[in-house]
């Protein structure tokens, strides 16, 4: 395992396994976490097929570190929030599928975050929150999009103006956790789904994030016709040939 003052990181074969380390702060998202997480995203290796994201001491994340925050010009603000969307977005779009193993605080930048992942594990104890409004400040690290995606704006609205928490249940519930697991089962659970997807064709995995996304936000002839070039893309190369062949042979498929 690797470590710097604010991410720890270690490997499991194929999976990586990535701890936000600010417990003392909840693991709050300054400006070196953020930084910590482009390098790691932007350099991360072929060899790993899949990545979990956990934080360390009880919490996932308890969002923005405020006290970075206290007093900065609009540009500056701005500049910050552009930056974190580019980082979130090496998330959203990574090759790799992401799992988020929720404890503790998921909350404002915390839950953005989680919300740019692409499989969520929360704990029953979870306490999902957007306090944002209560601190007079607007979200800025994608959440108007990408939270409001999940759970549409009006309940996203409501969490803003009245600093409404939920529970991990109430979370799989609405959208906001795939899976919803016992207290201090998240990372057990998202370790077992990492290891299924790590089995499926790297190709595959990424054409399922990627197209996805995409098509979700087309009208519906121009997704229908892009499902088309993508099922192309995906059925006429070695991973399905290897993948039906594997099938009528009654094996377990071997993608390269």
């Amino acid at each position: 395992m690797t470590h710097t003052d604010v991410l720890e990181i270690g490997h499991k074969g194929a999976i990586a396994h990535i701890v936000f380390n600010r417990p003392n702060k909840r693991n709050a998202l300054n400006d070196a976490l953020i930084a910590a997480l482009d390098d790691f995203f932007s350099t991360v290796g072929d060899d790993t097929r899949a990545i979990i994201v956990s934080g360390a001491g009880g919490h996932f994340s308890s969002g923005l570190d405020l006290s970075q925050h206290v007093s900065r010009e609009p540009l500056e603000v701005m500049a910050h929030s552009r930056n974190w969307h580019r980082v979130m977005a090496l998330i959203a779009q990574s090759p790799r599928p992401v799992v988020a193993a929720m404890s503790g605080a998921v909350m404002g930048g915390g839950l953005e975050f989680a919300a740019s992942c692409h499989v969520r594990v929360a704990e029953e104890t979870v306490r999902f929150q957007m306090p944002e409004g209560m601190r007079g400040i607007f979200v800025g690290g994608g959440g108007s999009v990408r939270i409001s995606n999940l759970i549409g704006a009006h309940r996203m609205t409501e969490m803003m103006l009245t600093g409404r928490s939920y529970s991990g249940l109430d979370g799989e519930r609405l959208g906001l956790a795939h899976h919803c697991v016992p207290e201090g089962q998240a990372l057990t659970k998202a370790f077992e789904l990492a290891e299924r997807i790590v089995c499926n064709s790297p190709t595959i995995n990424q054409l399922i994030i990627q197209a996805i996304a995409q098509i979700s936000a087309m009208p519906p002839e121009a997704g229908l016709y892009a499902e088309s070039l993508t099922a192309a893309l995906s059925q006429t190369g070695p991973d399905a040939e290897e993948g039906l062949r594997a099938f009528l042979e009654k094996r377990v498929p071997v993608f390269r």
